[in-house]
């Protein structure tokens, strides 16, 4: 026995047996990609990348990119005053920017900040492969040094495409 739904209530958006982007609503996830690895240490105040980040091709310029950034294995060396600050990068434009908290070790001279993360909603308006990633420095000026991903920590950034 074949049933068959009929209406303006939207169920007859799916009886072609494909449900694609351009019948979801807004707010839909319509992709998502993690990519995962990385470690970087910076002795500046320049930022640095982690070898953390990848692309995603937008289906709509409409689109909006979610971006989520898990740093993990962060600490600083060498000086009291070295303060870790995170980004997230879209191209080569920061979209994001944050510092992790960290607990002064005075006997062992360094900061053990664990894991940070980030998350930001972009809009790239573009149907083109965008690329982020994620970069470090040292924000607390000229001495020590910060570094992510020892130890084996992993850090991560997740891409999931929402309809507009």
């Amino acid at each position: 026995m074949t049933t068959t739904i009929t209406g303006a209530t939207g169920v007859n958006q799916i009886t072609d047996d494909a449900i694609t982007a351009a019948k979801l609503p807004a707010g839909s996830v319509l992709q998502v990609k993690s990519f995962t690895g990385g470690g970087a240490t910076s002795t500046s105040s320049t930022f640095v990348d982690i070898g953390v980040g990848g692309s995603i091709t937008p289906s709509s310029t409409s689109s909006k990119i979610l971006a989520i950034a898990h740093v993990g294995g962060c600490k600083t060396t060498g000086h009291a005053s070295a303060h870790i600050a995170l980004q997230i990068v879209r191209e080569s434009t920061s979209i994001l920017f944050f510092e992790g908290e960290a607990g002064y070790n005075a006997a062992a001279n360094a900061n053990s900040i664990g894991a940070c993360s980030g998350i930001k909603l972009d809009s790239p308006s573009s149907t083109s492969a965008v690329n982020y990633k994620i970069q470090i420095k040292n924000q607390g000026g000229s001495s020590g040094s910060v570094a992510c991903g020892g130890s084996g920590a992993i850090s991560s950034i997740t891409l999931m495409e929402i309809a507009g």
